[in-house]
């Protein structure tokens, strides 16, 4: 009887001891999270870009006797001369432009050219816009007062879209630098990740789903945002060429709409109508242009088959779903998060489904064609 009582003591004792410990941890797990809390976006991208570009950073190393720092900081160094060189030219650009129009428009006003007879022949809705624009050019004044409330949205909208992006280009540059240093010690970081992950889900299955990890973001990001990139290029090329006012900025959106899984003929159908309103250029050169506008703006379609999904387990519509529904709650870093969560989740599903397939090997539980699986058998 008392050697009961001092186990049932014992028992308490120790539990109190485990709710102690699981609460102690709990709390430091929780002040951590806090304290890492406003470094959770840039160090998420900094993890991206670092296995993202890994592979890159191998053949440096190569070439570089096994220099591990020498390669991360030359390609981090080239990261930044080509994603922030272009971008602070197009900034300058940007901002003189603005600088210029609203000089113009504070010395001599906001003047409307009269519509072309040309626009008066669109179809449906050729002779409203010609009535309208022709009633703007007579009374600009009045025009201005009536949608005055529309331009102040409108400007806000259009500052605080530049704000957030000079902001995302900022954190997306020191995730960059930080990814540099991930990359220089990248054998030990993957080692600890894959310790990480036995830990998780025992030693069969950690390294394979660290390599799951790890390709899914690989593929990702070579089969939506360079998927998007390349026919961003394509198509800015294009644009350049046929003269296309803004090219740089419609280049921009086109990247936008790629990483957003939206079609780039939002864009190029526009551009094609203004190249045969315009008139600037022959027929030729119009039917040249339109033909590989189209094709550029449908390259996506052969070039997402190719590289979504490239060297992972999980099906190619597993990898496209996880990266449209983490881009759709978390934004573009979502894109990774979601594609990595999903092929995760479809992979140990289908591991514990395959585990009828030993219970039939084994013979405890073979299943016949037609038959239904109840608590009865």
């Amino acid at each position: 009887m008392q050697s009961e009582e001092n186990k049932r003591r014992l028992f308490a004792k120790d539990l109190v001891d485990v709710w102690i410990r699981v609460g102690a941890i709990a709390l430091v797990a929780v002040l951590c999270l806090r304290i890492i809390a406003p470094f959770q976006g840039l160090l998420l991208w900094a993890l991206i870009l670092a296995v993202a570009l890994y592979p890159i950073h191998l053949r440096l190393v190569r070439r570089l006797d096994n220099r591990q720092g020498l390669a991360a900081t030359l390609l981090v160094a080239a990261g930044l001369l080509l994603i922030g060189g272009p971008t602070v030219m197009l900034g300058s650009s940007f901002a003189s432009q603005v600088q210029e129009t609203f000089s113009t428009v504070q010395s001599q006003g906001i003047q409307l050219k009269p519509p072309p007879a040309s626009v008066a022949e669109w179809p449906l809705i050729g002779e409203k816009v010609h009535a309208f624009w022709a009633a703007a050019v007579d009374n600009t004044a009045e025009f201005l007062q009536d949608i005055e409330p529309q331009l102040k949205q409108f400007s806000k909208f259009i500052l605080a879209f530049v704000a957030n992006t000079a902001v995302t280009l900022l954190i997306f540059l020191g995730s960059l630098i930080i990814s540099g240093i991930m990359m220089a010690y990248g054998e030990s970081g993957s080692r600890s990740m894959q310790r990480i992950m036995i830990r998780l889900t025992g030693p069969d299955k950690g390294p394979r789903l660290h390599r799951l990890s790890t390709a899914t973001i690989r593929s990702v990001a070579t089969g939506v945002i360079g998927v998007a990139l390349i026919q961003a290029l394509l198509l800015g090329i294009g644009f350049v060429v046929a003269d296309v006012p803004a090219a740089g900025i419609w280049a921009l959106l086109v990247l936008l709409l790629g990483i957003a899984q939206l079609p780039a003929t939002l864009i190029t159908i526009p551009v094609i109508i203004y190249l045969w309103w315009a008139g600037d250029a022959s027929t030729a050169m119009n039917i040249f242009y339109t033909v590989y506008l189209v094709i550029a703006g449908l390259a996506d379609n052969v070039l997402k088959p190719m590289l979504l999904g490239r060297g992972v387990d999980a099906p190619m519509p597993v990898i496209l779903l996880g990266a449209l529904g983490g881009m759709v709650t978390g934004g573009i870093i979502g894109l990774f998060i979601g594609a990595v969560l999903l092929a995760v989740g479809y992979e140990l599903f289908m591991e514990w489904v395959g585990e009828v397939d030993q219970i039939e090997t084994s013979g405890e539980g073979k299943l016949e064609a037609g038959s239904e699986i109840s608590p009865s058998k």
